[in-house]
């Protein structure tokens, strides 16, 4: 049975939530206290790399703190991720959190040791827009004429790609799926190899995000023939999107946002966000990250959960439909 509320135990019990809730706002005023550990869950030297090392001064200087790059690579992405999801909720791990790790895993893998939920939206921080792209050497001059080609003899080509479940895989089977065409997949372990048996004529074409693809576009090592997601790139003016040769409504890219573990400090999160969509939109570093074909797209949390949500919801109904599994 329910007892009463007297006026001296309301007053005592506004006093002890009172005090549980101090040392949670004492904590977050004083943070950060000390260096801050930002998990990157692939190896130095790619995309994701790149963005988390350009930002880390520019965001330490705000917070007054540094920030330390921990590369934990492997697995797709599974092992930092994982590695983030499960250390303290203290406000000195966060993360940078992908396509693969936050949306497609749980879905190609039957267990991941995390959940996507065990990680707290900060916000966006950049998009790798993806484009479509072939042998110089190939005979192919426009996307519609690939196309109609792949259409035209099921089988007989493949394209590569950086690995099963990335951005690149799983944006080629959505055109697969649109376009009723069946092109073999043969996955790569990274960008690097991958690009270099498309050079070496190996494999006709793969999807390449514009990190690893503009330098080798520029130099006229492969050929550029359609942009994957709504609008041209200003990178590539003169390559048009799938959308405009007939594919509607064609979106995708290599995303990045910021994460931090589940119990994390509201306060906390707040501060990141603000901070971060500062850091990413100082001149001088949006200038780089552009510069290295990345979309700046700053955001905040609620955003990011709702984007999520529908990606979750978009991508796991098409693998599951598509049979597709990297185990």
């Amino acid at each position: 049975m329910t007892q009463p509320i007297t006026r001296r135990s309301a007053l005592a019990l506004a006093a002890a939530s009172a005090a549980i809730a101090m040392p949670l706002g004492s904590f977050a005023q004083g943070w950060p206290a000390k260096p801050i550990r930002w998990v990157v869950a692939y190896p130095a030297g790619g995309g994701s790399d790149f963005l988390a090392r350009q930002l880390a001064p520019q965001l330490g200087k705000q917070l007054g703190q540094t920030i330390v790059i921990d590369n934990r690579p492997g697995a797709a992405g599974i092992i930092g991720t994982d590695n983030a999801a499960k250390s303290a909720p203290d406000g000195y791990t966060i993360v940078t959190g992908d396509n693969g790790a936050m949306v497609f895993h749980s879905a190609m893998y039957k267990k991941l040791p995390y959940d996507p939920k065990d990680l707290v939206p900060v916000g966006f921080m950049a998009r790798f827009p993806l484009i479509l792209a072939v042998n110089p050497n190939s005979g192919f001059t426009s996307a519609s004429q690939l196309l109609d080609e792949i259409k035209k003899n099921p089988g007989k080509y493949s394209y590569a790609s950086p690995g099963i479940g990335s951005p690149h895989h799983l944006a080629m089977e959505l055109l697969k799926d649109r376009t009723k065409a069946f092109v073999v997949h043969v996955p790569y372990r990274g960008t690097a190899p991958a690009v270099q048996d498309v050079i070496g004529w190996q494999v006709p074409m793969m999807v390449l995000d514009t990190a690893a693809g503009l330098p080798q576009i520029r130099s006229g090592k492969v050929k550029a023939l359609a942009v994957m997601s709504k609008k041209r790139i200003p990178s590539q003016p003169d390559v048009p999107t799938l959308d405009e040769i007939g594919i509607k409504d064609f979106d995708v890219t290599a995303w990045q946002a910021l994460f931090v573990p589940k119990g994390t400090a509201p306060e906390i999160v707040a501060r990141l966000t603000a901070e971060m969509n500062k850091a990413i939109t100082t001149p001088d570093v949006k200038a780089r990250l552009e510069d290295f074909g990345l979309e700046v797209t700053p955001s905040d949390g609620p955003a990011l959960a709702a984007f999520l949500r529908n990606e979750t919801a978009f991508w796991h109904k098409l693998i599951k439909e598509r049979g597709l599994s990297a185990e």
